[in-house]
Order: C-alpha cells, then sequence, then structure tokens
C-alpha cells in the first residue's frame, strides 16, 4: 500500500508517478490490472500514464481476459461502435471497464487465508484476531511511504502536479423542452430523425 501525505493533491501524472514508483519497487510484473477510470477525475488516463512510464505495453476499456500463455495475454475490449480481441505481450498494463465481469477468487482458500491481512495504519488494535497478526506475518501486508519507493518528492502529491484548479462552480442544468414518447418504433424513428436534424447525434 502507498501512503504518504506527500501524495495527497495529486492530479493524474502524480497519480501515475506514483504507482508507477510501486511497481517498480514490486520488481518484476507480467500483468498489472487498474480499473479503467476513477470517479473524482473521471480521465481515464492513468493507466496508461503507468504504462507509458514504466515502458509497458498497454491494452485499455478491457472487458474480459480471453487466454493467457506463452507470455501473451488475449483480451476482448470495448472500442467504439463494438469491441475488438487483441493479443498483447508481456509485461502488460490492462485498465478493465466498470462493465467487465466481476472479478472471482479462483482458490477459495487463499481467500480465507488472507482473509484478515491489513497494512499496519488500517488496524485498531481492539481486533478479534489481534493475535493472528503476530502469529501469521504474511497477514501484515506492506505499507510505503514516498522514500520507500525511492520517489522524487517534487513528482509527487501536489507537487508534482500541474493541473491547478481555479475555481469550483456547481452548475445546474434545466432543460428548455422536453418531449415525452412511446416506445413505438414510429416515435422512437422520429425522435432519432430529429435528433440527427438537430446535429444531437450523427
Amino acid at each position: 500500500m502507498l501512503t504518504d501525505r506527500l501524495f495527497a493533491g495529486a492530479d493524474t501524472l502524480a497519480t501515475s508517478y506514483a504507482l508507477a514508483t510501486g511497481i517498480q519497487k514490486i520488481g518484476d510484473v507480467d500483468i498489472v490490472i487498474g480499473g479503467r477510470q476513477a470517479i473524482d477525475g473521471d480521465t481515464a488516463q492513468v493507466g496508461p500514464q503507468v504504462a507509458q512510464k514504466l515502458g509497458l505495453n498497454q491494452v485499455t476499456y478491457a472487458e474480459e481476459i480471453l487466454k493467457v500463455e506463452d507470455g501473451k495475454a488475449t483480451i476482448r475490449r470495448l472500442i467504439d461502435g463494438g469491441v475488438e480481441t487483441v493479443e498483447a505481450p508481456f509485461p502488460l498494463v490492462i485498465t478493465v471497464n466498470g462493465s467487465a465481469a466481476p472479478c472471482r477468487p479462483c482458490n477459495v482458500k487463499l481467500v480465507m487465508k488472507y482473509k484478515y491481512a491489513t497494512c499496519p495504519m488500517e488496524r485498531k488494535g481492539d481486533e478479534p484476531w489481534a493475535n493472528l497478526y503476530e502469529e501469521r506475518p504474511y497477514l501484515t501486508l506492506n505499507q510505503w511511504s514516498v522514500a520507500d519507493v525511492d520517489g522524487d518528492p517534487a513528482q509527487c502529491g501536489l507537487s508534482g502536479s500541474p493541473t491547478k484548479v481555479k475555481a469550483v462552480k456547481n452548475i445546474v442544468f434545466q432543460a428548455k423542452e422536453s418531449k415525452t414518447i412511446s416506445g413505438s418504433d414510429r416515435d422512437v424513428e422520429e425522435l432519432i430523425v430529429e435528433l440527427l436534424a438537430n446535429h444531437t447525434i450523427g
């Protein structure tokens, strides 16, 4: 887990820098899997930036990993107007769409083994299973700061973020007009023709 006050206030550039330094600290990787985008920035830039910083191949908008063999992955991904199947060699960064099937553990015994795994900062000390952390050291997850991953503080957090927000305003859109249509083919067809004529779509 990466945690440090120096990471605070990061835009996509500084976030991808932090993640890339953490991945470098882990060492050789075959596949890095991340979400497509966060709900705050909503830019879908971090995954591709991590791949670029580490010099790794990348596949974005993944829906399903179909096959992994011979040092490469076959992946079905969304594109405008449909889907495509691509093949990419390792090492590889994959960003996954929210519409993809949920992950499911392939080994229930391992899930149960690591059920109480946490970083030290997540622990309150009064957990009924607190004694397990001494008995089973593998339940203590790594917790890294900027210094632990040999990061440059000037490239982390707010200081490493060229994005500057001048103001935040709430904007409320109000409909000037509305239209109710039935589900009939004719009404839908007329609406599509109208939207095309107004250049709202197409």
